[in-house]
């Protein structure tokens, strides 16, 4: 087997076999094939794709890269959720908890954020003293103990998809639907389970901007996880809007804990609900979706998950009593308010320069090295959709950083008001095996 061979075969649209790509990752891992020979091969699948079993083999052979968690020692059903990423995206934290509470085990590994999007990570280090460099021994004790435990994606976790990623990143293949998605599927297969739900988001505050972009790339990943004999669906949910009232941090977690007490806003009521309700399928607790989602909303209305989120974050270290006491806690310096110049209906229309605008104020980072003030974030006072009168405050910065006018002039940007009523979908569509009338 030679590499010449294999670029040759790509170019023309055949498929390489196991043994092919295993010859490819191994020699990539290992120096023995160049960084300019594999951007041939991203090239060439960008161009001509992949079919399903190539795909899933990638996959594969990304995740024997690296560690990976068995969980032997982890009892009953285990689930796992992925967000494709997006701004307010605090899921997860609402997700897991809500899962845990019905005995069901969550072992999940997260990213930080860059950029525009919020990682899961930076939101509990708002917590001061959690961590999510633990031990294999701990994250199984931990999801036994509390139901669920959260842990930081170390670099021995498919080292071959960062090295991969890295190249895709300056050779302009990022965006190849098969790459992607054994890219998110090799992280979410690393860990061993029974059942995943993907949340893949679309439009203007996502890296798929249409629906039949992120349906592809759904139904991409669907198949890796069913070729790697998981029970798994997705969701395509709306980016074209920020999810919740809240961007940042400290203050995202704040609202995942007031949601799991009753309090969270609608969408992400639904979007939570849509998801566990899935899962609770998926490990065959309720025969149908209207039973599960049910349960849920019982589960929320008495409260029965929110000390589960507070003694994870505890067993990993995190002194949660910054949430409980919020105001107190995270303190800024400066707030911003911006104002409606008229009256009608808040339509948000640039999600990414919202959530660029929340980095911009000390809630994310540009890159990795840059520090996050998990005190900055924005408050929506107003949601897409919302009745609104001229004065009346849309969203609220706030902020660490010197006031500029250039913040209120980069809000102002994100939303318009519109004269006549709308309703806007939360979840577009579901791609899923179960039977979910």
């Amino acid at each position: 087997m030679n590499f010449a061979e294999l670029i040759t075969k790509k170019k023309k649209g055949l498929s390489l076999n196991q043994a092919e790509i295993e010859y490819l990752i191994k020699g990539f891992i290992s120096n023995e094939i160049k960084d300019y020979q594999m951007s041939a091969i991203a090239m060439a699948i960008y161009f001509q794709g992949m079919d399903a079993k190539e795909t899933s083999f990638l996959t594969g052979e990304m995740i024997k890269s690296g560690k990976t968690y068995d969980l032997k020692g982890v009892t009953g059903f285990k689930a796992d959720k992925h967000s494709t990423g997006g701004v307010g995206d605090k899921t997860s934290l609402i997700y897991a908890p809500l899962v845990a509470s019905f005995g069901i085990k969550v072992a999940k590994l997260s990213g930080r954020g860059l950029g525009q999007t919020g990682g899961t990570i930076d939101k509990l280090e708002s917590c001061p003293g959690w961590t999510g460099e633990i031990s294999e021994a701990k994250f199984e004790e931990i999801v036994n103990k509390v139901g669920m435990s959260i842990i930081s994606q170390s670099q021995d976790i498919v080292p071959a998809d960062k090295k991969m990623y890295a190249l895709r990143d300056v050779t302009g293949t990022v965006d190849s639907i098969p790459l992607i998605a054994s890219s998110i599927m090799s992280k979410k297969l690393a860990i061993a389970g029974n059942g995943i739900i993907l949340d893949v988001k679309m439009g203007s505050g996502a890296f798929m901007n249409t629906v039949d972009e992120a349906t592809k790339l759904a139904q991409a990943m669907v198949e890796i996880g069913k070729n790697h004999h998981r029970n798994i669906a997705a969701m395509i949910t709306d980016m074209d809007k920020p999810l919740g009232r809240e961007i940042g941090n400290a203050n995202e977690v704040r609202e995942a804990y007031e949601t799991l007490q009753g309090n969270g806003p609608a969408d992400l009521n639904e979007l939570t609900e849509e998801a566990v309700g899935i899962t609770l399928l998926q490990a065959g607790i309720f025969k149908t979706l209207a039973e599960a989602k049910e349960a849920v909303r019982e589960k929320i209305k008495n409260k029965v998950a929110a000390p589960i989120l507070k003694q994870f974050v505890e067993a990993q270290g995190g002194d949660f009593s910054v949430i409980e006491n919020f105001e107190k806690s995270f303190k800024v310096k400066n707030t911003i308010e911006i104002k409606a110049d008229k009256s009608g209906y808040i339509r948000y229309i640039d999600t990414n320069k919202l959530g660029y605008l929340a980095m911009q104020i000390g809630a994310g980072r540009a890159t990795k090295e840059e520090s996050i003030d998990f005190a900055a974030g924005i408050t929506l006072n107003k949601v897409s959709g919302e009745k609104v009168l001229a004065g009346d405050v849309v969203m609220t910065l706030k902020t660490n950083k010197a006031v500029s006018g250039e913040f209120t002039n980069q809000g102002k940007l994100t939303f318009e008001i519109v004269d006549k009523a709308f309703v806007e979908p939360v979840i577009i569509k579901v791609i899923s095996d179960l039977d979910l009338k």
